[in-house]
């Protein structure tokens, strides 16, 4: 994990691996011990800050060396990873474990980290998150809000415990942190009008902005995710989604508002901000846009809808 790193999809991932312990705590307690242990690593150990301003601890990652690798490596990214790429210490230990682990998986910009590391997509041959695409049941609707032709690490991580644990256990905990689709129209509303096909690279800056849509976000950085220039990602994101990467933002925004009115009870001008939407001003005037109504009548509205139902 690098300083910065999306915090919500780093939660998904770890909470599905939790969920699987408690819901195995039978079979686990026969056999001693649980079926995963999770660690959180980064480059120097200690205290790391996430893109919601949430601290973690985590252990460094040369303390952490397995003769037979990883059951599976979530690779984070974050807001220092122009750096990290130029860490050769890193890099190099990133290069061993990818090799020696049974799965790898990248989360938003720790594409990149894989990239300097010489395992990106194409290196990564059958262990760059195959298991999603090897089960039988696929998870969804996830919160990616396109095309998965291309596994998320949400759908991975599922996968993984369909395959270790059974698709029973694996569909129990897609129930618990999968989001309603209720909770993303617009994005949703994107997906169902895009074209049939939408590149690896499209999908993988989509999902980067869904992940760090709640902080500031510069548009050449999802560019790099992509591996592209900005220019050309311009093109290309507005010719394969159908909108711009700005216009694609500000839906997930709306979206993850939408959410926060129903399930909180935070004030709006709270919820802007918490979004990336600076105010409630500014977050009335797109719901007006959006919606024709305002995200207190939003609110009522939808909660009423909820109790009748």
């Amino acid at each position: 994990m690098l300083s910065g790193f999306a915090l919500p999809e780093a939660a998904a991932v770890v909470e599905v691996f939790q969920s699987a312990n408690a819901l195995t705590g039978a079979n686990a307690s026969l056999s001693g011990q649980a079926p995963y242990k999770v660690c959180l690593l980064s480059t120097v150990g200690g205290r790391v800050d996430s893109s919601s301003s949430v601290f973690v601890w985590t252990e460094r990652v040369e303390e952490r060396r397995h003769l037979e690798g990883f059951h599976a490596l979530f690779v984070s990214g974050g807001g220092e990873v122009r750096n990290a790429v130029r860490d050769e210490r890193l890099t190099a230990w990133l290069c061993r474990e990818c090799q020696r682990s049974e799965l790898v998986v990248p989360l938003g910009e720790g594409r990149l980290l894989l990239d300097a590391a010489g395992f990106g997509c194409a290196g990564g041959a059958q262990r760059w998150g195959r298991r999603a695409s090897e089960t039988s049941y696929q998870y969804g609707p996830l919160d990616m809000g396109v095309s998965m032709a291309i596994p998320s690490p949400l759908q991975n991580a599922l996968a993984l415990v369909e395959e270790d644990c059974g698709p029973e256990i694996a569909r129990q905990i897609a129930d618990q942190v999968l989001p309603r689709p209720q909770q993303a129209r617009f994005t949703a509303t994107i997906r169902e009008n895009a074209p049939t096909y939408v590149s690896e690279k499209i999908q993988a800056s989509a999902r980067w902005l869904v992940a760090n849509g709640d902080r500031p976000i510069a548009i050449d950085a999802a560019a790099q995710v992509a591996a592209m220039s900005e220019r050309n990602f311009l093109r290309r994101f507005k010719m394969e989604m159908g909108v711009t990467p700005s216009e694609y933002l500000s839906y997930v925004r709306l979206d993850m508002c939408c959410r926060l009115l129903v399930e909180t009870d935070l004030p709006v001008d709270k919820i802007a901000r918490r979004c990336g939407l600076g105010g409630g001003g500014w977050l009335s005037k797109l719901f007006r846009k959006h919606l024709a109504t305002t995200p207190t009548e939003y609110r009522a509205s939808r909660r009423l809808m909820n109790k009748s139902a």
